[in-house]
């Protein structure tokens, strides 16, 4: 576990060797159609790179013009299908054969997704933004903290049951596991105060749900969540839930991964410091891979939001755990931060959702004040690379980070960022899903795209 400077210094060594991984990464990718080989000349595997870009179609609830706001996506493996909760087409985005994009709204008399509203674009109201496919059903979650589920044997899917995780709560329903041994979902309102779980029944036989019970995460029930909860996921292995929350308790550093039965009892706490624990997955030997969202520095100190005013090297990492005992079995120097994060057993390989690497656009100098005056002007931070980071499953080492796009707010309100923190893989192809918000430097995507990741060996050709 990180603890102290000393500590994070080594991290900050391993980080500049990272680096260097990953600048030969880049060279791979400008160079073209080529594969990695080590200093004896043996062959190793290609390197990432985007392979497509779909266009996402503007839906005509939409009011942005494009995709911007969205959340969390899917790929069923049983089906290679991958969905993406869009709240601003107020739609699941749905890409088959990797290359038709379709849309689903809400039917059969339900209303439809909440989207995002002008000015504020608070995504605490916001819907959809969790999808988990489970073929016949998808279930979806939206605002006001409500779940769907959606028939996909239909065309259109039909929407066929609706629940609601707490009476009278305004927050959305936010990301969401399936159990399917047990036909049970756990859903998540991260902006309620305080944040909780919520365990469904699902029928599989007809997708009607029904709510089983609501976990609190307060002090009072064990769980001190003072700054929302995250991504929950289920492990078959130890037939449990586990649940990032980014702070527990009053020190900022402090967070961690609780465990919960099939009953909604919180049965352990993982602690994490110095990674504010976000999207969470599960891995191929009894393993968690946590997916930090925000930056310290090399001695402790926060970097993320603070990059003009700290004198400290960025330190980001994301961190594996053991699922069974909570051990720390890895920090992994270099990578992050974002949200979601997927295990592809197909390659073996995490993909993590860096929208908040340090590699992004941040103000590395003191915003000055104007000429004259003592207000201090705005910090100017454009549009500009995150990365979708490349984790070796078995070493538990960074392998490369690829560059993707965050698209910021437009200034007059017309519409919100849209930043690249949702990733999903499909193992029939080892192809890696990244959507990008609407912008004119990503190939065909002016309304917004799904990019298409993977790798080329040209000696298959």
């Amino acid at each position: 576990m990180v603890k102290n400077g000393n500590i994070f210094n080594a991290t900050l060594r391993k980080y500049f060797r990272s680096l260097a991984v990953g600048a030969a990464a880049s060279v791979v990718l400008l160079g073209g159609n080529a594969t990695w080989a080590d200093d004896n000349g043996k062959k190793v595997e290609p390197a990432v790179r985007l392979l497509a870009s779909i266009p996402v179609p503007v839906s005509t609830l939409n009011t942005t013009h494009g995709l911007y706001s969205f959340d969390i996506s899917f790929v069923d493996q049983s089906t290679g299908t991958y969905y993406l909760a869009d709240r601003s087409n107020k739609a699941v985005d749905v890409l088959s054969s990797e290359s038709i994009v379709t849309q689903i709204f809400p039917n059969n008399g339900h209303a439809a997704f909440a989207g995002i509203s002008p000015p504020a674009f608070s995504t605490a109201t916001a819907g959809p933004n969790g999808v988990v496919a489970a073929f016949p059903w998808l279930f979806v979650t939206d605002a006001p903290s409500r779940v769907l589920s959606f028939d996909l044997r239909d065309n259109p899917p039909l929407t066929v049951s609706e629940v609601t995780t707490m009476a009278g709560q305004p927050t959305r329903a936010d990301e969401l596991a399936f159990d399917p041994k047990d036909g049970l979902i756990l859903a998540i309102n991260n902006a309620a105060t305080p944040p909780f779980g919520t365990l469904i029944k699902v029928n599989q036989a007809t997708g009607v749900r029904s709510v089983v019970t609501n976990i609190i995460l307060d002090a009072a029930h064990g769980v001190d969540a003072q700054n929302g909860a995250e991504q929950p996921v289920w492990d078959p292995g130890t037939q449990k839930f586990f649940l990032s929350i980014p702070q527990i308790g009053p020190v900022p550093t402090h967070g961690g991964v609780i465990r919960i039965s099939i009953t909604g009892t919180v049965e352990a706490t993982y602690p994490i410091e110095f990674c504010s624990p976000a999207g969470l997955a599960v891995g191929p030997k009894e393993d968690l891979l946590a997916n930090c969202n925000t930056i310290w520095d090399t001695t402790g100190g926060l970097w993320t939001g603070n990059a003009d005013r700290d004198i400290h090297t960025a330190a980001p990492q994301l961190v594996v755990l053991n699922a069974i005992t909570g051990a720390i079995e890895a920090n992994i120097p270099g990578a992050g931060v974002g949200d979601e994060v997927w295990f592809n057993k197909g390659d073996n390989h995490y993909y993590a959702a860096s929208s908040g690497s340090n590699l992004a656009p941040n103000a590395l100098f003191p915003a000055r004040p104007p000429v004259g005056t003592a207000t201090t002007a705005p910090v100017n931070v454009s549009q500009g690379a995150a990365t979708l980071d490349v984790i070796d499953a078995l070493s538990e080492t960074l392998d490369q980070r690829v560059p993707t796009l965050n698209v910021p707010a437009d200034p007059a309100g017309s519409h919100p960022a849209g930043t690249a923190h949702s990733v999903a893989a499909y193992s029939g192809t080892n192809h890696v899903f990244v959507p990008i918000g609407a912008n004119n430097a990503v190939p065909s995507c002016l309304t917004g795209c799904i990019t298409i990741n993977g790798r080329y060996d040209p000696d298959k050709d």
